[in-house]
């Protein structure tokens, strides 16, 4: 009897997990064509696959001089990064290239700079060197591991490896970006991204859209991941801001939804 009420427990999680809600989002289409984007501090940037850069300005995405392949902006600024892995940071109104090579790059920290290069390696820049400006000497801290994808927020940076887990970096500020090491999250995806208030958004492989739940400063990971809707087919990217995500969908269309 206690066997056939273990196996009948056992199906009754299954089956509840397999139907969990998906929030459908309310969504608007934004004009353009992208395969990444990020919003922060107000602003909101993209890439599409000619990496031609775009700036949103009155719900327009506009077209700036730069050739880049990925583009952030937050905190710490607006910085991108080109095919060969240059990385350059909006200073003056326009982009000076900045030491170092990424493949991804990440305004969203506390003031803080974070990314990977071509071989997974971690870095990030504290708040006073980023602030202090001197391009041609830029002390990166390499942080231990290696990820494709790397996103700080306020007090958190996650990340997801080569085989999509996903891990979080915990005890981060404005002057100690390395954190207190990785600790391993639940679940799968090919990007991420923390938020300025610190909401969490990551995309897996097969285009699901996901937000961490219960992310908050008394607990940083959360509790589970809630799928969401918000293209008619699969999702790309997304990024968050100031209640609004930002989303691109599998064929490169631009969703402005509303989550609060």
């Amino acid at each position: 009897m206690k066997r056939a009420m273990k196996v009948f427990q056992r199906i009754l999680l299954l089956v509840s997990c397999q139907f969990l809600p998906t929030l459908a989002l309310n969504c608007i289409v934004i004009s353009g064509n992208l395969k990444q984007i990020d919003a922060g501090s107000g602003s909101v940037v993209g890439v599409n696959d000619q990496n031609e850069a775009f700036v949103l300005t009155d719900n327009t995405f506009r077209k700036i001089g730069m050739s880049l392949k990925h583009i952030s902006v937050g905190p710490a600024g607006q910085l991108g990064v080109n095919a060969a892995d240059k990385i350059f940071k909006l200073q003056g109104g326009s982009f000076e290239q900045i030491q170092g090579l990424l493949k991804q790059v990440d305004a969203g920290g506390d003031q803080i700079i974070s990314g990977v290069n071509v071989n997974d390696d971690i870095f990030c820049l504290n708040m006073d060197p980023n602030n202090k400006w001197s391009p041609s000497a830029i002390p990166w801290v390499s942080i231990t591991g290696k990820l494709k994808y790397f996103s700080c927020g306020p007090y958190s940076c996650w990340g997801v490896n080569s085989t999509d887990q996903i891990w979080i970096s915990k005890d981060v500020s404005s002057n100690a970006c390395s954190g207190s090491g990785f600790v391993n999250i639940g679940g799968f995806l090919s990007m991420i991204e923390v938020a300025t208030d610190g909401s969490v958004f990551g995309v897996n492989r097969e285009g699901t859209l996901y937000q961490r739940n219960g992310v908050t400063q008394s607990n940083l990971a959360g509790t589970n991941w809630i799928s969401m809707v918000a293209c008619p087919n699969n999702h790309k990217h997304v990024s968050f801001d100031l209640g609004f995500l930002w989303v691109v969908c599998g064929d490169g269309s631009i969703r402005r939804c509303t989550l609060y």
